[in-house]
């Protein structure tokens, strides 16, 4: 199943992630789904047993440049596809388990722009610079699970949501 579409709506902003130098911050939204793509795919339920974490639902992270981390089967082709580095693999910087990443603070620097980067099937791509976002929608069209929306008309909305953290 797809990203919702409409998850602003009907979904809370429950955290958000910003890099150390403050020019970055996305909004993660919940609750996430527990029947979505990565609770039913192989690869990403063995590398959950693998490194002994549990399967948990996680929501969406971002608001323009949104990825659905529940539909997400860790796949890559959306950080190869972007032209400006919105993208890095979570867990490039902290290898912690992804639902401490509702509230985290990261570098950023979107160096592992690229399949190989990724940990295993328990990393997911995130937006961690979405405002450099320029709308190409390559990511968009690439993404396996359509888990990845990419939509101007929520700027607006993650900037009156944001108020509310600061």
């Amino acid at each position: 199943m797809p990203i919702d579409p409409e998850f602003p709506k009907n979904h809370k902003a429950v955290g958000k992630h910003s890099t150390s130098d403050g020019d970055y911050t996305h909004l993660v939204w919940g609750p996430g789904r527990a029947d979505a793509e990565s609770s039913t795919n192989k690869d990403v339920q063995d590398a959950y047993k693998s490194r002994g974490e549990e399967y948990v639902p996680l929501g969406v992270h971002g608001t323009f440049v949104a990825v659905d981390w529940d539909s997400c089967i860790s796949d890559g082709a959306c950080i190869e596809a972007c032209p400006v580095q919105v993208y890095q693999w979570y867990r490039s910087e902290q290898d912690v388990p992804a639902i401490e990443m509702v509230n985290a603070i990261s570098e950023g620097t979107g160096d592992d722009n690229n399949r190989e980067g990724r940990r295993d099937y328990t990393d997911k791509p995130d937006p961690i610079r979405e405002k450099a976002c320029i709308w190409c929608m390559a990511c968009v069209t690439v993404c396996p699970t359509q888990s990845i929306k990419v939509d101007e008309g929520n700027l607006s909305v993650h900037e009156e949501i944001l108020k509310s953290f600061d």
